[in-house]
């Protein structure tokens, strides 16, 4: 069924899917800048449900919309997290850990549609593709997924399922439950992070677009604090330095993104997710007592 969504004041959009919502986005030239009066936060809360979780569409997106979303992107994450975590802690009264494991992995992908895995895929195999910038950016948006996207959701979702298998041996269901929601929100923050202020957008239209810069530092310093704050009083030195792996995975996404791209895409930020939750996990298995 195809459905509307008011992208700004003067263009009305069709679209079929999520996905295909995202890609249509457009920033006007000359559009508002964040922290702009007529921000509407409803419409940014929109927005980061729609990309968390498929919630309502936003009838407008502009760039302070889209900083004010990637700002509340951990808050949007909340739900998905407690679910998982609930997953955890069901799962892991009767059932072997990998297996509880990977139930919750694929609880967590289907709350969020897939769409930081399509991410992730579409990332890898625009990394990987030689040539310029352009090319790699059309391979990502054709959506395939090729051999080097294949291989890297294997070993990211291999990771994951490891890492998480081991956290439930060794703390058991109900800790593990809450390390495991712990990590969802802390893949989030790193989202504030790929939108801050001089990071550029790899497209003139998407998600990317929208959001790419439209967080202020200050804004990004404060949440990655809240964020290891948090991961601090919850889980102690693990998750403090949980929250420190996840940033700097996902700067390495960032780093490549930029190299090759020439900026961050909607697709970017799904691999950022995906790999700052390994980083906040291998943290956990490498710090986490033996139970």
């Amino acid at each position: 069924m195809l459905r509307v969504v008011l992208i700004d004041d003067a263009k009305v959009t069709f679209f079929k899917s999520r996905q295909q919502f995202l890609q249509t986005i457009e920033i006007p030239r000359g559009d508002h800048s964040p922290g702009c009066d007529d921000v509407n936060a409803f419409e940014a809360w929109d927005l980061c449900q729609q990309i968390e979780i498929g919630g309502p569409e936003p009838r407008r997106v502009d760039r302070s919309v889209g900083g004010i979303a990637m700002t509340l992107a951990p808050l949007a994450a909340l739900p998905l997290a407690g679910v998982c975590g609930l997953t955890v802690w069901l799962a892991g009264q009767a059932l072997p850990p990998l297996l509880t494991a990977a139930i919750a992995l694929a609880v967590l992908a289907l709350g969020s549609g897939g769409l930081h895995w399509d991410g992730l895929a579409d990332t890898a195999d625009g990394l990987a593709v030689p040539g310029d910038r352009e090319r790699r950016l059309a391979v990502m948006r054709t959506g395939d997924v090729g051999p080097v996207g294949a291989a890297t959701l294997v070993l990211v979702l291999l990771a994951q399922a490891a890492a998480v298998a081991d956290v439930v041996a060794r703390l058991g269901a109900s800790e593990a439950a809450v390390t495991a929601g712990l990590a969802v929100v802390v893949s989030r923050t790193v989202v504030t992070m790929a939108c801050t202020n001089g990071i550029p957008g790899a497209r003139a239209d998407g998600l990317g677009s929208a959001v790419a810069g439209s967080v202020p530092w200050p804004v990004t310093v404060a949440v990655l604090a809240g964020a290891a704050g948090l991961s601090w009083l919850v889980d102690g030195l693990p998750g403090l330095v949980g929250v420190a792996l996840a940033a700097i995975a996902a700067g390495a996404v960032l780093w490549c993104a930029w190299r090759r791209l020439g900026g961050v895409t909607g697709d970017v930020l799904g691999a950022c997710v995906e790999l700052a939750l390994v980083g906040f996990l291998v943290a956990e298995v490498g710090l986490l007592p033996a139970g």
